[in-house]
């Protein structure tokens, strides 16, 4: 939109049609102690190949993870992304993220919404996906949100392993509601107490959440749980915070879930001071009208050819707030476009190499770190691409200390946990080099 600045007789125009005397007159209800008196104190304007150079120079103060050891996950996972994804969005056929107002009219955007909803519902073996959420803690709020509507009860019991900021969204959405959560802690392995989490089911219980690869990192059994949860009518929830996981675990679908809800971001998105990302979910057929968000489906024009359109749109913005699903705005079109063109080069063959890689890359560093005399493994359960490492002392001093050598040691997990304060939480992905794990075991052998 170009910027076209008003006259001094538009802006007497204006004044007089409303009556007022200056402009400041229209700042009337802030206190004058408030108001700005004065021009800003700003810089003076700089060239544009100066300005260029202040903001390199501040991009330098940053710590990228390509530009260190980074073992950081928790949620946020550095994976290789081809050039072809990055040049695929960036065509002016898709560089939006919103869904057009008139959706039919831009099929291969309609298209390319489909074919991810596609994906998704092939890697979580489920029924039905949407167009996406904004991210994998909102779509978890939305499923458990939507298990309240299905299964009507005001209580929801949640595994401690969860992610604790997933956790505490699910709480935000609920605030205000009589949906009670009942929180169960997780056992000696760090995998959730099932045993526990079944005895707190009652006939009030809507869904049980758990996740795997859980917040440890540990792999989670659940499969007889759904079974014990389909008598007591009500619902399993998995959520997945790492979906490359899904590249060689069982599908949650195939062991029992009622709604999976996970992030997209490894998928092809950047780690990018976390965010935008991009959530998933996904669902049986027989709740494809308590879905929140928007279904592309597929039909054929008036002409017998193929097409696709917006199919169900049960948000508050397209019916009645009283028979909305949900209140979320757009869905993450674009993201959701990064994921479909990633998941279409990675083919199903390279996903599953990724899922492997990661794995034997982090048993690999499992066992140069069980040369360390002070430090050992936390929980002895089967895990994907991190896992729990408990220190001599406070995680974040040896944090601290390994950052001073370009060494981003996981996550002091006493940020989330106070009971696991000494501990840390270590990913490795495809993209950490031997190399880099020599840096964190001999760094570590010295404190």
């Amino acid at each position: 939109m170009r910027y076209i600045p008003h006259t001094e007789n538009d802006i007497r125009a204006m004044l007089d049609r409303i009556g007022i005397d200056g402009v400041g007159d229209l700042f009337t209800s802030i206190p004058e102690p408030l108001r700005l008196t004065e021009p800003l104190r700003l810089p003076e304007a700089l060239a544009e190949s100066d300005l260029t150079a202040a903001m390199k120079d501040l991009a330098r103060q940053n710590m990228s993870a390509e530009d260190c050891a980074s073992f950081l996950g928790a949620g946020s996972y550095r994976h290789f992304t081809p050039s072809l994804v990055n040049h695929m969005i960036l065509r002016g056929e898709f560089a939006t993220c919103y869904t057009p107002y008139q959706p039919e009219v831009s099929q291969g955007t309609l298209q390319a919404v489909f074919e991810f909803q596609t994906f998704i519902s092939l890697l979580t073996g489920m029924g039905i996906a949407n167009a996406s959420m904004y991210d994998g803690a909102t779509a978890l709020a939305e499923a458990v949100l939507m298990a309240h509507r299905v299964a009507g009860g005001n209580e929801v019991v949640m595994s401690d392993a969860v992610h604790p900021e997933y956790r505490q969204v699910v709480e935000t959405y609920l605030h205000g509601s009589d949906v009670n959560i009942i929180r169960v802690p997780w056992n000696s392995n760090g995998q959730s107490d099932l045993v526990a989490m079944q005895n707190k089911v009652t006939d009030s219980t809507c869904a049980v959440v758990v996740q795997s690869p859980n917040f440890f990192g540990v792999v989670e059994e659940f499969e007889g749980l759904g079974e014990f949860l389909n008598e007591k009518k009500t619902l399993l929830v998995a959520a997945v915070a790492e979906p490359t996981s899904l590249g060689i675990l069982k599908p949650p679908g195939e062991r029992g879930a009622d709604i999976v809800a996970g992030e997209g971001q490894g998928f092809g998105l950047p780690v990018s001071f976390g965010g935008p990302y991009v959530g998933f979910f996904s669902t049986h057929d027989r709740y494809l009208r308590q879905i929140p968000g928007r279904i592309v489906g597929e039909t054929v024009d008036r002409e017998g050819r193929r097409a696709f359109s917006l199919t169900i749109k049960t948000r508050e913005q397209d019916i009645r707030r009283e028979k909305a699903t949900s209140n979320i705005c757009t869905n993450q079109g674009l993201c959701a476009l990064a994921v479909t063109i990633w998941l279409s080069a990675m083919g199903k063959k390279g996903l599953r190499e990724i899922a492997v890689e990661n794995v034997k890359r982090s048993d690999l560093l499992k066992r140069k770190l069980a040369g360390l005399k002070n430090f050992k493994l936390k929980f002895d359960a089967p895990t994907y691409n991190e896992f729990v490492l408990e220190c001599p002392g406070p995680a974040e001093e040896i944090q601290a200390r390994l950052l001073e050598e370009k060494i981003i040691a996981g996550l002091p997990l006493g940020t989330h946990h106070e009971e696991l304060g000494n501990c840390l939480l270590l990913c490795t992905t495809e993209l950490t080099s031997e190399d880099d794990m020599e840096r964190l075991v001999n760094a570590l052998n010295v404190i």
